[in-house]
């Protein structure tokens, strides 16, 4: 199992260490309410070097990236970012990703860590045909999220770039902590608002100590991975291996947004066709109206109590108080305020189906 620069750091504070994306990661450190909540009202500190990180460079770089990403990369401007996944020819996704413009031809792609290699080997397969300069910095490079309603503030005391004039999906290569060339960020996966910083591996354990104390009159907390899910799920954001996998439909997981089919990219043909067709089954949000915990696999019911879906990610949301979860139901099913059930422990609980995102950001 791999360790990230990091691990000493963790074990510092007492963290829960599991097994993820082939990497021992701290899951918790206190409560994953009391993480969550620390996020969504002051600010936390993530460990996520666990990501993967792909520099795509050359003349040929956006060509490529046009082929094997599903959003449209020449809408990028250099210094900002675009949410992406990798479509593959069966309709399904192979991952999902964001696509930072670093310089004229070069871009930053940031995979989830339990596809690293499946991803790496799929870019590779398909720059057979373009001839990009491809460059696996994974291992090298750390990522750290600070995230929550505090974290512009409290961290702009680490670095002389106006954090505050940063628009989302923004990025910046800058100093930071007493560091040279750090990527900053304005992305993340929790709602909260914050930065991402992104930085050579080995200098890790140094800017989470400073950044910490800089956090520190504010609130600051170390946050876990479970209380990452919790965020993200509370934003209705999909998850890789539960919402989008290789068989799933982007159309039906509410991707259609960020499918740019007319870019030509791989499989567009059948994504532009349910685009315009739509499908037998659709991504919704959804709470529960008796006190329960969805959970992933769980089936969804009708009023009759057949089965209509499955949930793919559930929770008892921290800040609301009441279970949700994200399913794929019948299309007849999706619109809001419809009445469903959970079947939990063989019991039809009763739900019904909101809008997304659960709590607004």
């Amino acid at each position: 199992m791999k360790k990230t620069t990091l691990y000493d750091v963790h074990m510092e504070l007492n963290a829960k260490m599991n097994a993820f994306g082939g990497y021992e990661m701290p899951i918790q450190y206190t409560s994953v309410t009391k993480e969550h909540l620390a996020v969504r009202g002051a600010l936390g500190i993530f460990d996520v070097s666990h990501m993967g990180e792909f520099h795509v460079s050359g003349p040929n770089a956006l060509s490529l990236l046009q082929h094997i990403c599903s959003n449209d990369i020449s809408k990028i401007l250099l210094g900002k970012a675009q949410y992406n996944y990798f479509p593959n020819e069966k309709g399904g996704v192979v991952d999902d990703l964001i696509v930072y413009r670093l310089e004229e031809y070069n871009y930053l792609l940031v995979v989830n860590a339990s596809n690293i290699t499946k991803d790496w080997d799929w870019v590779n397969k398909h720059n057979n045909s373009f001839g990009a300069k491809l460059e696996n910095r994974s291992e090298e490079t750390s990522l750290l999220a600070i995230q929550g309603p505090k974290a512009i503030e409290a961290m702009q005391q680490l670095t002389e770039t106006d954090l505050a004039s940063l628009s989302f999906y923004t990025h910046v290569t800058t100093r930071f902590a007493g560091c040279d060339n750090i990527l900053i960020a304005t992305t993340g996966y929790t709602g909260a608002g914050g930065i991402e910083i992104y930085l050579p591996a080995e200098k890790a354990p140094f800017v989470w100590k400073e950044v910490m104390k800089a956090g520190h009159a504010y609130g600051i907390s170390p946050i876990g991975l479970a209380a990452r899910d919790t965020l993200r799920l509370e934003m209705g954001y999909c998850l890789y291996g539960n919402e989008i996998n290789d068989i799933t439909s982007p159309i039906a997981a509410g991707l259609g947004w960020v499918s740019k089919t007319k870019t030509g990219s791989i499989n567009a043909p059948a994504i532009e066709e349910q685009k315009r067709t739509g499908t037998s089954q659709r991504l919704v949000g959804f709470k529960m109206d008796i006190r329960g915990i969805p959970r992933t696999g769980y089936e969804i019911v009708d009023p009759e109590g057949d089965i209509i879906g499955n949930v793919t990610s559930g929770t008892q949301s921290p800040t609301l108080s009441e279970g949700i979860g994200l399913g794929y139901v019948d299309i007849i099913f999706t619109k809001p305020d419809t009445q469903i059930g959970i079947l939990i422990r063989g019991k039809i609980c009763p739900a019904h189906i909101v809008k997304l995102p659960f709590i607004k950001s």
